[in-house]
């Protein structure tokens, strides 16, 4: 749903340790694979815009093959129903060698598919995008199973064999275990983290790369084996690490910073590439690096030629010199299987901004809970902590949408884009008292490494040789020390827009308890200080003994 986003976008409005099953090596000896999926994804007609016909997006996939046949990459295609059930894309893509491209299924529903599996179309259009229509949370149960029928009947019939992907925006749960159990897919993929962009929230989630998601709630990973679904979701469009978090802000929806080859200051713009990429193949990600490029063809090949043409010789480029693997998505879902039992602990992680910025960031995520850290201006910040239950259940486990827009949400307990405004920008600052006087922790440039498996050690040097900040993640908790002349005297303030609405409920010395959408959960510290703040803070976080762990695994 990126066509004509900006008038066509939905007025948003908030609805509400395991180790890699094999390889035991050290981390520095161990292979860190930086994988590129190329990903394009076919509708068989666009209804918002009379001069896209079903010739112009044909013709789209036609070039999109041949630049990438022009170049030897590998590459995936995703199907919608009548897209599956046309001649022409059927002749084209029976064509197109097994063991350079991947064709497998991507779940938007559209008439034909509803009828077929027996149900009334409720829909605008042949196709339309709505929630409670265009996507299976519009289904019972039930309902999707039919459809899920439908769909692979007729692409076995077609293509011989099974898809072994299954991907949208959105997939939901029971959809998603279904296709695993009767049909054995193995990588599925869904929208990056966004706020309200087309009417769908994302928000909170593993950022980017990969995780197995619960049984209950297929954006939200799971902490154990037994209650998660067997299938990596990857997540799509190659995000922007710095910008696209916060883009958008002060609005109902975020616009959108990504590799997608339609957007001009991103994936159309030869300098965000080149930069996009070089801190892909130089950024530490503990396990591996992940992003996907492609882009559905709804936006016709007019408009996404000048980024389609910039980045395919550019991957080729990085795959010949063997620093990207470019695969198929059922490639790195059955490579992800192998190698972990459980969602690993992974990390991206951008050293060097664009030019006219100094901003740095690190995104930590774990099967326990994401952060993000963000320099800026010799400042540091927590822009983001969300933590991950798998036994919080999808609001649409059981029961269809009803209304136009879907939401999904973990557990916040540092939100910099939800509890900001364009004046007041949330997040938790890292502090020291200087001659009585609140100011922020100022240093240079952070050192980042992954000394062993699901660890990741962050050394960031303060100013005028005042020591160093550390900060050591694991899977379910983070260790925050300072040396130096600011050893006892550093502490975090978290600091949100005035009317924020926040998870908060009781704030103890040892523990912070919240509750979000009805969920209990809560934030602990064994060797710091929680203290209420008033005016205009949340809470302080103070070390005892210059350390500050907080744990993120506690259940209420």
């Amino acid at each position: 749903m990126r066509i004509l986003r900006c008038a066509l976008a939905l007025v948003f409005i908030c609805s509400l340790g395991f180790a890699p099953a094999v390889d035991a090596q050290p981390v520095k000896a161990r292979q860190k694979p930086r994988i590129v999926n190329i990903v394009n994804f076919i509708r068989l007609l666009e209804p918002r815009e009379a001069a896209i016909t079903q010739d112009v997006l044909y013709q789209t996939v036609v070039k999109q093959v041949e630049i990438m046949n022009k170049y030897h990459l590998k590459g995936t295609f995703l199907l919608q129903y009548d897209a599956l059930m046309d001649a022409r894309y059927q002749k084209l893509l029976k064509s197109l060698p097994r063991d350079t491209y991947e064709i497998g299924a991507w779940w938007e529903i559209p008439q034909p598919m509803v009828e077929k599996a027996g149900l009334k179309w409720r829909g605008r259009y042949p196709w339309d995008w709505y929630a409670n229509v265009g996507f299976s949370t519009g289904y019972t149960p039930e309902e999707r199973e039919k459809l899920a029928d439908v769909y692979m009947s007729d692409f076995k019939k077609i293509f011989g064999y099974y898809p072994k992907t299954a991907a949208s925006w959105f997939i939901d749960e029971h959809t998603l275990n279904y296709l695993y159990q009767k049909y054995h897919i193995v990588a599925s993929a869904n929208c990056k983290d966004q706020y309200g962009t087309d009417g769908y929230t994302l928000w909170g989630g593993y950022w980017n790369q990969a995780y197995y998601p619960s049984k209950v709630n297929s954006y939200m990973p799971a902490q154990n084996a037994a209650n998660q679904i067997p299938v990596p979701i990857f997540r799509m469009l190659g995000s922007d690490p710095v910008r696209q978090y916060d883009a958008g802000l002060g609005t109902s929806w975020q616009s959108v910073i990504t590799l997608e080859p339609v957007y001009k200051k991103a994936g159309g713009s030869a300098e965000w590439v080149d930069w996009f990429f070089k801190q892909f193949v130089t950024g530490e990600p503990m396990e591996f690096a992940y992003t996907q490029a492609g882009q559905e063809n709804s936006f016709t090949w007019d408009a996404m030629a000048k980024g389609f043409e910039i980045q395919m010789p550019l991957i080729a480029k990085l795959r010949d010199e063997r620093k990207i693997q470019v695969e198929t998505m059922q490639e790195s879902g059955m490579w992800f299987k192998q190698h972990y039992k459980t969602t690993p602990a992974t990390s991206v992680t951008v050293s060097e901004d664009m030019p006219g910025s100094d901003r740095k960031t690190v995104w930590f995520n774990s099967r326990f809970y994401r952060a993000n850290l963000l320099w800026e201006g010799g400042t540091l910040k927590f822009r983001d902590i969300h933590l991950f239950n798998e036994h919080i259940p999808s609001l649409y486990l059981n029961k269809k949408v009803e209304t136009n827009v879907c939401t999904f949400y973990t557990l916040p307990f540092v939100d910099g884009y939800i509890w900001s405004t364009p004046k007041d920008i949330a997040g938790l600052r890292f502090k020291t008292m200087q001659n009585g006087q609140e100011v922020p922790l100022t240093g240079g440039a952070p050192v980042v490494t992954n000394p062993s498996t699901g660890k990741l050690h962050i050394v960031w040097p303060l100013i005028d040789g005042a020591g160093n900040l550390t900060i050591d993640f694991n899977e379910q908790k983070m260790v925050i020390k300072v040396s130096g002349k600011n050893a006892a005297n550093w502490f975090l303030d978290l600091g949100v827009a005035p009317k924020a609405q926040l998870p908060f409920g009781k704030i103890n010395a040892n523990s912070i308890t919240c509750q979000f959408m009805g969920f209990d959960y809560r934030v602990s510290t064994s060797d710091g200080r929680f203290t209420e703040l008033k005016d205009n803070g949340v809470f302080r976080i103070s070390p005892r003994v210059n350390a500050v762990t907080l744990e993120f695994a506690a259940r209420n």
